[in-house]
């Protein structure tokens, strides 16, 4: 699982891109954040912040990174990045479509310094199509990939906003997968260099695999319409005593039977997965009475060891002290704690070294190993292409 031996140039900024070279970095690869020499990665000062005014999502996903700052604009710039660019098995950038043209550091550019370079661009909605220069955050990702319409009960309620960014995250997680895989395939000889295309929407749209297929059959696929969004009340959200939440998801009979005995319900045995809709209706009434006798912990200690599909619902906090995740080491110390890594290997858990770099930290560090003299940065500072 480790990859040492790969660098990566990171021009991308603020989450998405960020949290794809964050899971490379986790990894072992040396990921070279190329920041602009004016704000760079204004992530650095978006709340939520530390009292020293540091983002605290920027220092999540940047640690073990080095920064340099250049001035991509200039010609002086963009050959210190080619001079990178030669000993890198990674370009990735999060621009939006034509910017690295305009700059110059496109893939056809960077192929001119390395031809087995891997170019990576991930953007909202791909580098074609008619929403290719549309502009759009997270919610509008969801929105047109057929998520957020999935979010509510029913037609009758207003969608909802997911509580993470799922295109986000997504699209990161995509990016990550595809650069590596651009990577190993060169490496096994497979291909050379390659250009890779990643849209956030698209990787939002990849996560409906459990409801496409219907829709590409010519169904109708509606909120709170399917085995996975509520039809059946063995697979819901329900109240407790104490106004906190509970999660059923007895899908399969055998699950349901433990749930139905272990509730002193087994009236309820052969209404599983009704087709009537006033059946189901009934059946849910009797859940959430049935749920509704008891406190959420109280459920959790009765039947939450059991075959019952049974899990409370956690807010973050507690998801963050849960024994499980606990058990998992999900929480790193190192510094201000963080979200790990989800990923285990034989040679245990993957993580980046070190801090989130200040702002063009190893800009000096990185252009020495790369040939360039003191004298050379001192005259690359002056000119105002490197801070």
């Amino acid at each position: 699982m480790r990859l040492d031996n790969v660098r990566v140039l990171d021009l991308s900024r603020l989450l998405p891109g960020p949290y794809a070279t964050h899971l490379l970095a986790e990894a072992g690869a040396d990921v070279i954040k190329i920041e602009d020499t004016e704000m760079g990665d204004y992530a650095r000062h978006t709340p939520p912040t530390t009292d020293e005014g540091f983002g605290l999502i920027y220092d999540a996903i940047n640690r073990g990174k080095r920064s340099v700052s250049l001035d991509l604009s200039s010609e002086d710039g963009r050959e210190v990045f080619f001079e990178l660019v030669e000993d890198a098995d990674v370009v990735f950038e999060q621009f939006r479509p034509g910017v690295v043209e305009r700059l110059g550091v496109d893939y056809e550019a960077v192929q001119e310094y390395n031809d087995e370079i891997v170019y990576c661009s991930l953007s909202g909605y791909g580098q074609n199509g008619p929403y290719r220069d549309r502009v759009g955050h997270d919610l509008n990702y969801a929105a047109t990939a057929g998520l957020l319409d999935m979010t509510r009960r029913d037609r009758d309620e207003k969608p909802r906003i997911p509580g993470i960014p799922v295109g986000d995250m997504s699209g990161g997680l995509f990016a990550a997968f595809s650069m590596i895989s651009g990577v190993v395939s060169r490496e096994l000889g497979g291909t050379g260099g390659e250009y890779i295309d990643v849209s956030m929407t698209d990787a939002v749209v990849s996560f409906s695999q459990a409801l496409a297929p219907e829709v590409l059959a010519g169904r109708d696929v509606a909120p709170g319409e399917t085995r996975l969004t509520g039809k059946y009340p063995c697979y819901g959200v329900y109240e407790t005593a104490d106004g906190r939440y509970v999660t059923l998801a007895a899908l399969e009979p055998k699950f349901w039977k433990e749930f139905c005995e272990r509730v002193g319900r087994e009236d309820l045995l052969d209404k599983h997965m009704s087709e009537s809709a006033d059946e189901r209706a009934a059946v849910r009434e009797a859940i959430e009475e049935v749920f509704a006798a008891k406190t959420r912990d109280e459920w959790e200690a009765e039947i939450g060891g059991e075959e019952t599909m049974f899990a409370a619902v956690n807010t973050v906090s507690e998801a963050l002290e849960h024994p499980q995740i606990d058990a998992r080491d999900m929480v790193v110390e190192d510094g201000a704690p963080r979200v790990g890594s989800p990923v285990r290997g034989s040679e245990g858990v993957p993580g980046a070294e070190g801090p989130a770099p200040e702002h063009g930290e190893h800009t000096d560090d990185v252009l020495r190993e790369a040939g360039y003299t003191d004298d050379e940065l001192a005259r690359l500072r002056e000119d105002g292409v490197v801070r």
